[in-house]
C-alpha cells in the first residue's frame, strides 16, 4: 500500500475488532446499509474495498466504479452478489475454517439440547420444580441408536460427522455430487435422505436451489420419531410446513439456530415444547468472531499490498 491510505467502505455494522483494524490500514468510510447509499459521487468514486456483514448488491457495487474487492464477514456469502461481483472483475472473499470448528460443537450441543431437552430440564430445577413436582419427566427421545443424514458436506459438514461419529451413531448425507473420500452413505436428494434416517441436520448455504428445500414431503418422510437441526440458513426451510408438521407429530423435534426473517421468529416455533431454538449463535463466541474478523482484514490487506487474497469465494476472478 502506498502513503496515501486506500478508502475502504464499510456499509452497515462491523465488528468491532475488525473495524479498528481497518482503521489503522486504510482510510475507512462507514455508511447505513441502506438500500442505497447516500455519498456523494466524489466519495464513491475513491473507494476501492469493501468489508461487509453479508451485505452488498449489485446495485450497491455499481456506484463504486472503483471497487476492486469485498470482504465478507462470515463463511457464507448468500447477501453478496459475487457473480455480479465476477463479472464485473470485483473479488469477494469470505471467512471459511476460522469458524468451522465453533458451529460443530455448537451443532451437537444443540441436537443434544433437542434430542434429551437439556434447556427445559434446567428451567425445571430454576423453578424450583424439581424439589416441589419431583424429578424431571423422562425424555422421549435419545440420540442412541439415531441415524443422521447431513444436508450439505462441507468443511463445517465434515466437522460435524466427525464429532458425530464418537456418539455411535450412523452418518449418511446428501450433496449436490458424491464425495468420494468419505465412507458414509450417500443420497441423491434431499427427500431420500431423510427417509432413510431419523435426524436431519442442515447446513447448507442460502442459494435459489436451497430456498425452501426442507419443506412438508421431506419432513414427511423423516417420519414421526425424526429430528431437524438447522444450522445452515433459515432460507433453506419452508417454516410453515416445519411448524404443523410439529404440531401434527408428522417429526418428533426441532433444534434451530437460524430463520427465516432473522431476527423475527415465528410464534408457532416458540410456543412448541419439542423446539429447542437458539438465536443464530453458532460461531458467536469471542475467539472465533475475532478470527473471522482479522481474515476480513488480512484479506483486503493483502490484496491492497500484494494483489492476491487469501480466502476468494469460487465466483471470483482469483483463485488461491
Amino acid at each position: 500500500m502506498t502513503d496515501t491510505k486506500v478508502a475502504v467502505l464499510v456499509p452497515g455494522r462491523m465488528h468491532p475488532r475488525a473495524l479498528a483494524r481497518l482503521k489503522d490500514a486504510f482510510d475507512v468510510i462507514e455508511a447505513s446499509a441502506a438500500e442505497i447509499p447516500s455519498l456523494p459521487e466524489e466519495v464513491r468514486g475513491r473507494v476501492r474495498g469493501a468489508a461487509t456483514a453479508n451485505s452488498m448488491s449489485a446495485t450497491w457495487m455499481d456506484l463504486f466504479p472503483q471497487l476492486e474487492i469485498v470482504s465478507n464477514f462470515g463463511v457464507g456469502y448468500d447477501g453478496v452478489d459475487s457473480k455480479h461481483a465476477g463479472t464485473k472483475g470485483i473479488l469477494v472473499t469470505n471467512t471459511p475454517d476460522v469458524l468451522n470448528d465453533e458451529v460443530a460443537d455448537t451443532t451437537i450441543g444443540l441436537l443434544i439440547n433437542t434430542v434429551r431437552r437439556l434447556p427445559v430440564a434446567e428451567q425445571y430445577l430454576r423453578e424450583g420444580r424439581w424439589e416441589k413436582e419431583g424429578p424431571f419427566p423422562l425424555s422421549p427421545l435419545s440420540l442412541k441408536n439415531r441415524h443422521v443424514g447431513l444436508v450439505g458436506l462441507g468443511r463445517i459438514g465434515m466437522e460435524i460427522a466427525k464429532r458425530l461419529e464418537p456418539f455411535k451413531v450412523k452418518i449418511s448425507y446428501h450433496t449436490r455430487s458424491k464425495r468420494d473420500v468419505v465412507s458414509y452413505d450417500y443420497y441423491g436428494s434431499v427427500k431420500e435422505l431423510a427417509a432413510a434416517v431419523d435426524t436431519l441436520i442442515s447446513i447448507i448455504p442460502g442459494t435459489p436451489e436451497t430456498h425452501k428445500i426442507i419443506n412438508a414431503e421431506v419432513l414427511e418422510a423423516l417420519g414421526p420419531n425424526g429430528v431437524f437441526i438447522n444450522v445452515g440458513r433459515g432460507w433453506s426451510v419452508d417454516e410453515d410446513a416445519l411448524i404443523a408438521a410439529l404440531k401434527a407429530d408428522k417429526i418428533a423435534a426441532a433444534g434451530l439456530d437460524v430463520f427465516y426473517d432473522e431476527p423475527r421468529v415465528p410464534a408457532g416455533l416458540l410456543t412448541l415444547p419439542n423446539v429447542s431454538v437458539l438465536p443464530h449463535v453458532a460461531s458467536a463466541s469471542v475467539p472465533t468472531r475475532n478470527d473471522m474478523a482479522d481474515l476480513v482484514v488480512d484479506n483486503l490487506i493483502a490484496w491492497f499490498s500484494e494483489k492476491k487474497v487469501l480466502t476468494p469465494v469460487p465466483e471470483t476472478p482469483v483463485k488461491r
